[in-house]
């Protein structure tokens, strides 16, 4: 068996991702250009080095623990290679426990440093790195878009997590707005109910195929398609704040919807100008700071390059 070579360097970027979208519960996903940033050096010696600057910096772990590195494991030992000793140095701009897809892009991250790592002795693809990812992570809505970039639609099937990438249309904005609390993805899951009437379920079907036309090719269509009965409607109890600015948001026009899990809100507006607006919305509709960030969907999903000292790669 071979190992990763002592001294080699590899860089990772992984966007930020808004899953559901709407209607597209546990199904579509949105890359976002937020990014959390990493350098993966392989050591001579057994052993772990790990710096976190940004966006939880103060509150994640430094030693095997943390989900970079547990990513990394997993995808060495999926490949049966030993993991080497490891120096981490990150840099996030992810909000962790937002609804932005943190975890998923430290997943996506710990895979892609491990497939730079073990470059030239083990071929991690991408159906590969979508199958350890949702493993991990338990769907794969997060973290296709973190891996593969753009609006992606994610489904099960006999072979496993699958993939469809697609380009949106120029003329949407995403602005998400993210508060000051955190919100369990573990615990927004459990208010969803497991069963849905008929009703239901017709209308958020038809507002998921509406919303794949709105985000490729009619984004004056977005407040239609993105209502919902599946899932938000159940959490709002626990998350009265951002309910309330969706629905301030939506009443005024805009596309709003909860960012993933939440407690994040994301907005699809359909122009920059639309965005300025929602902002001035968000500032007297409630008593909550919300921090507004104007994002642009990020196209590249995650990447991997050698940062060893001296490579030309």
């Amino acid at each position: 068996m071979s190992a990763a070579e002592a001294g080699r360097s590899v860089a990772v970027r992984v966007p930020a991702t808004s899953a559901n979208l709407g209607p597209g519960f546990d199904t579509l996903g949105l890359a976002l250009s937020s990014y959390d940033e990493l350098v993966v050096t392989a050591l001579p010696q057994p052993g772990l080095e790990i710096v976190v600057t940004g966006e939880g910096a103060a509150d994640v772990p430094t030693d095997a623990s943390h989900l970079v590195v547990r990513a990394m494991a997993y995808a060495f030992e999926a490949s049966g290679r030993p993991m080497p000793g490891i120096r981490l140095e990150a840099h996030n701009t992810i909000p962790h426990g937002r609804g932005m897809g943190s975890s998923g892009a430290a997943v996506v991250a710990g895979l892609l440093a491990a497939q730079g790592l073990l470059d030239g002795d083990v071929d991690l693809g991408p159906d590969t790195l979508l199958r350890l990812a949702t493993e991990l992570e338990g769907h794969p809505d997060n973290v296709a878009p973190a891996l593969f970039g753009g609006l992606t639609i994610a489904w099960m099937d006999e072979n496993g997590p699958q993939h469809k990438k697609l380009l949106v249309h120029r003329g949407v904005a995403p602005l998400v707005f993210v508060p000051d609390f955190t919100m369990s993805t573990s615990v927004a899951r459990g208010l969803a109910p497991l069963q849905v009437t008929r009703e239901d379920a017709v209308f958020n079907v038809s507002r998921s195929a509406l919303l794949i036309a709105a985000l490729t090719q009619s984004p004056e269509l977005l407040m239609a398609a993105t209502e919902d009965k599946l899932h938000q409607s159940y959490r709002a109890q626990a998350m009265p704040a951002t309910d309330e600015l969706v629905r301030a948001l939506r009443a005024r026009g805009f596309a709003a919807v909860v960012s993933g899990a939440g407690p994040s809100v994301l907005v699809l507006a359909d122009g920059p100008g639309q965005r300025l607006a929602a902002v001035e919305v968000a500032a007297t509709v409630t008593d909550t700071p919300w921090e507004p960030r104007m994002l642009a969907v990020d196209v590249r999903g995650g990447t991997v390059r050698n940062h060893t000292e001296g490579a030309t790669a």
